[in-house]
Parts: structure tokens; sequence; C-alpha cells
């Protein structure tokens, strides 16, 4: 092994150890006789690969430096810091050692010898049982990332049995029926000019064909669905299900980025992926029959998601199946009240923003939504919509969906209108960038589609794309997103809040996330992406050249881990306000990561200005 010594027992290094545990809960001898038997090196780029070997095998402790530890399948297993052992599984079972390091950031390393690894394990009790259940652990933790790499966060093309079996709408109905029957499948995609025209399912041909008595001779235009419902090859599995789910299809055609149809996956091939899912119960509130099953419903929803989150590989994926249940319940609860009140007197659409329509809900995200309704509309038709915007807004906050503070809500006034009425709010944001529109361009410039009539909604977004170079609204985005510092001073120490218990914490979401989430939003509408999601935002900057892949990479990390602690609090529920974590409480690698992370965020932050504010600050 090169660069190594033994570790002579100085204080520094005797100080370092005595802190970590086992042997912190241990006699001093137990300390002493590690420091006098351990070896150190300094680990590099060059020599990570000395590290590791199957015929050595040795406890690590990492005193400085980042190091990921990747399997045969080149996955990234864990990230290891200061205070994190390493090698202790194949000393507990004697296995080969089959995980490689790759270094992050040089640093030094102390290795235990097998011999006396074992003879600390035969003298000292706490010290065999503080390894054995971290071996455990970590298997524990291996099984749920096995079992969070099944369906909900599967691609669809990962899913997707056959390639596309398709037909031109000329063709006979004879034909797409031997069509299916050769190639094995229940349905197949309408083409036209190699576009997605429409889909036909054996149900069509039972329904359309043989209970019409119409001539296998017809055409396949005058039988297929036009225009269908379709997912692209790179969404999850969760969005096809809650798609289907939501419309009540069966059958999704696949299509690549180009529009080109892949394949069809089917609600078969979704549900025998999952089994006791809340996709489940999404379905049950789609079905759900008044608004008291629809609250009694939304009750299951924390225990589940608590639950869920132990099967997921990424817990940031809970934002995703909260905001779609929160889809669920605004959708059911709308045409709830239409079988109530009667057919709206005019075409409209229920949108959502903030949270919810970047599908980044939390379980202490509150409402955001409003109503857009014809520009045709009467104005005693409105009452109309106000009872509607009541009705959903309020059923939503029984089912435990708090109220916007702010009044950002479809029951607002403020928060319904015709596509004209919407277009002059934001016109009047963009050209007058006072601090209330820059607060409002937090909110209503993340919006979603969720309920009634699309062609309202992309009207509403063809208007808003004329709105979008405005410099002077950029730079102001741009001041106002460095107003909010993120919590680190000097040295890279933390800045904590108190609150009036006199705990100490972090704010992840004020300090951290909402930060991202408006630096990610000045570039996406500076390019014209439509997309809400930050995720989804920062992916497509990749193609429009304003922020480098480092920079774009950066704010994924830095989102992904922020997100992470932020779901991890909320769910274990400590005794701090939401979204607030106490940094003593994490490990050493995951308070190096967060210093790391707003370290990386404030240079974001300063660059954007740079970019945008032109010296205005």
């Amino acid at each position: 092994m090169t660069h190594s010594q033994s570790v002579s027992p100085v204080v520094d290094v005797l100080d370092f150890v005595t802190k970590q545990l086992p042997f912190s809960e241990l006699p001093p001898a137990c300390a002493h006789f590690y420091v006098n038997h351990a070896k150190v090196v300094y680990i590099t780029s060059l020599n990570q690969s000395e590290l590791l070997v199957p015929t050595d095998k040795y406890l690590y402790l990492i005193r400085s430096g980042v190091f990921d530890l990747v399997n045969t399948a080149g996955e990234v297993v864990t990230r290891l810091g200061e205070g994190d052992y390493f090698g202790y599984p194949s000393l507990l079972t004697g296995e080969e050692i089959k995980n490689h390091l790759e270094v992050q950031t040089s640093g030094l390393v102390f290795l235990l010898p097998q011999q006396d690894f074992d003879f600390l394990r035969r003298e000292y009790l706490k010290f065999e049982q503080h390894f054995v259940r971290a071996h455990k652990k970590r298997l524990l933790s291996s099984h749920y990332q096995e079992r969070g790499r099944a369906w909900p966060e599967h691609k669809i093309s990962a899913l997707m049995g056959k390639s596309a079996v398709t037909i031109e709408p000329s063709a006979r109905i004879v034909d797409a029926a031997k069509l299916m029957q050769n190639a094995g499948v229940s349905s197949v995609i309408v083409t036209e000019k190699g576009e997605l025209s429409g889909i036909i399912t054996d149900r069509d041909l039972r329904n359309r064909v043989l209970a019409a008595e119409l001539a296998p001779s017809a055409r396949v235009a005058q039988i297929m669905t036009p225009n269908p419902k379709f997912i692209f090859e790179n969404n999850r599995a969760f969005s096809a299900l809650h798609l289907m789910l939501k419309h009540n299809i069966h059958h999704l055609p696949v299509l690549n980025e180009e529009r080109v149809p892949l394949g069809m996956v089917t609600s078969t091939d979704l549900l025998r992926q999952q089994k006791h899912d809340p996709v489940q119960l999404i379905g049950q509130i789609y079905k759900a029959h008044s608004h008291q099953e629809v609250i009694r419903l939304a009750m299951e929803i924390p225990a589940l998601l608590r639950g869920f989150s132990n099967t997921v590989e990424d817990i940031y994926f809970i934002g995703t199946l909260l905001s779609g249940l929160t889809d669920a319940l605004t959708s059911r609860l709308t045409e709830l009240f239409i079988q109530q009140a009667g057919e709206p007197p005019c075409s409209f659409c229920w949108i959502c923003f903030g949270s919810q329509a970047r599908e980044e809900q939390t379980l202490h995200s509150d409402q955001d939504n409003g109503l857009v309704f014809s520009n045709a509309i009467l104005d005693h038709q409105r009452d109309y919509f106000a009872r509607l915007g009541a009705y959903v807004s309020g059923h939503l906050i029984s089912c435990g969906i708090k109220a916007c503070p702010g009044g950002i809500m479809a029951s607002n006034a403020q928060c319904r209108g015709t596509v004209d009425e919407w277009l002059l709010r934001y016109e009047q944001w963009v050209h007058t960038p006072t601090p209330q529109a820059m607060l409002n361009s937090k909110i209503f410039f993340d919006r979603r589609f969720i309920y009634g009539d699309q062609a309202l909604y992309q009207s509403l977004n063809a208007g808003l794309s004329t709105l979008r170079q405005q410099e002077l609204f950029f730079a102001a985005m741009a001041t106002d997103i460095s107003t909010n510092s993120v919590p680190i001073g000097l040295f890279m120490q933390f800045k904590l809040e108190r609150d009036k218990h006199k705990h100490r914490y972090l704010d992840l979401k004020i300090r951290g996330v909402a930060i991202v989430n408006d630096l990610v939003r000045l570039y996406a509408l500076k390019c014209g992406i439509n997309k809400a999601n930050t995720q989804m935002r920062l992916a497509a900057l990749k193609e429009c050249g304003v922020l480098s892949k480092e920079d774009i990479y950066n704010l994924q990390d830095c989102w992904r881990f922020l997100t992470q602690l932020r779901f991890k609090v909320q769910i274990e529920a400590p005794e701090l306000p939401p979204n607030c974590i106490n940094p003593e409480l994490l490990s050493s690698l995951e308070r190096h990561q967060l210093k790391e992370a707003f370290h990386l965020i404030k240079q974001a932050q300063q660059a954007c200005v740079f970019k945008f504010a032109r010296g205005s600050l």
C-alpha cells in the first residue's frame, strides 16, 4: 500500500478516534489499541485502485476526503466522508471484496488489519455489536433499494414489451384484426405519415364493428379513437398509470421525443408491476361517489406515503406521488360538483401553480390553484365558477391540503378569470416588476393543467410566450433571487436560526430548495421552456446553452440532496418547524454535503446576478 505508515498516537488522532462510534462508548484502551495498530493512507485518484483489493482486508475509517463506493455494475453504492467506516462487511462475512473506491476529494484513510479488527471484536462486545448492526442496516438499505427499482421509477421504455404495431387509417378493419392476431396484441397504433393518428383496441372491434354490424371492409379511420392520450418513453411508469386512471383508458401509445410511436403500454403491463402502492389509492379517488368518500380516502395518504418512502430509491419521488394524489382529489371533486350543479355554462379549465404544478409537493404543501374560462363568458355565468372554486378548495382543505396563506386558490376571485384576464395579469407582472410581482412570478409561472378544456390552457400558454423576452423583468428576478441568502457564513460554518422553543435549525426549503427552484425558473423562462418540474427544466436547459453542463449537474445534485433531506425530516417528524433540520443530527458526510450544496447554490446565485442584473445591485 503506497503512502502508508503507522499512526502515531498523537493527541489529534486519538481525539478524532475517541469521538467516533463505537470508540466513544468504549474504554479509552480500545481507542489506544486502534491508534497503535492502524495505518494511514493518503488516497488520491492516482492510487485509489490500490485500496479494496481482494487479498487485503481492513476496517477503513475516513479521516478526511470524500469517496464513492462503487459496485461491479458501476453504480455508486454510497458516498463516504469524514467519520465513515467501510470494509467491515468482508471482515464480518469473509466474502470477497467486490466494490471499488472512486475519489471525489483526496484525503486520509485509516486502515485496521483483519487480525486487529478480530481482536477488538473478541475483547469488546460493543465493538462487535456496532459493526454487526451496521452490516444489517446496510443489507436492509440494499433491500429497499432493490424494491425501489420496481415499477414506480422505471422508465416506460423498460416496461414496454413489443415494438410498435401500426396501421394506416385507410386500411381495412379486417386487416387491422389480422394484424393484431398475428402480432398477439390487444391494440394497434394508427399512424399517418409516421405520426400518431389514433388507436384501435379489441374492445373497439367488439363495440364499433361487431355490435354495430359494420362491414369488415370499412376503413380503420371509422372506428379508431382519434388523437389518443400518449406518453413519452422517458416518462415513469407512475405517470403512465396515473394518466390511465385519470382518463379511464387501458392502452397508452409510447412515443419518442420526435413523437414517433415506439410501442404500446397497457394497464395490465403496469398493474402487474405494483401491489400495495399509493397509485391504487389514486384509482379509488377517481371512482369516489361523494365528497365524503374523497375526504375519507385522503386521510389514508400520510400513512401510505410514510410506508412507501421505504420502497423508493429516491425519496424525492414522493413529491410526484403527492402531486398525483392532489391532482386526483382536485379532478374528482370538480366532477362531483358538476354532477350536483349541472354542466358548466362555458368551457373552462382548472390549473394549479407552485409545488403542485412542479410535481414537488410535500406533506406540508398548501393549495395554489385557479380557474380559466372562455373569453365569451357572460357576467351572470361567473357565479357558477365561484361556487366551483369554493366547493373544491373547501373540500381540499378537509382532505388535509391546507389553504394558501396568500389566498392563491380558485375560491378567490383574483384566481379566476378568462384567458385574456389572466394574460393581462401576467403582462402587468412582467412589465412592472414590483416586489409583489416578483412574489407572483415565483408562484404563477409554475403552472400545470389539471382538468377541463385543455385548449384553453394551450391558448393561455401561447399568449404568455410573447411576454418572456423582457430583460428588465429578468434582471428584477435575478436581483430578487440574490436577496435570499444560503445559511453558511465565513469558513463554511452553518448560520442557524432559532424558533420560540429555542430549537436551532436550518430551513431547507426557504434557504435551499426554493433558491434552486427560483434560479431554474428564471433560466427556463429565458429559454422558453414550458415545463414546470425543476428536474425536467434542468434537463431541457442542457440544450439551451445558458448554463454549462457542470452547472446544471450541480443544481440537479443540490436540489435532489436537499429534497431528500427535507422529506426525511418530514417523514420522521421531529419537533422542528416544517422543512427544517438540526444539522447536528446529521452524519459527518451529510453535514459536509449540506455545506457543499449551499456553497454551490451561492455560486449559482452570484452567476445569475452577473448574467441578468448586470451590476444593478
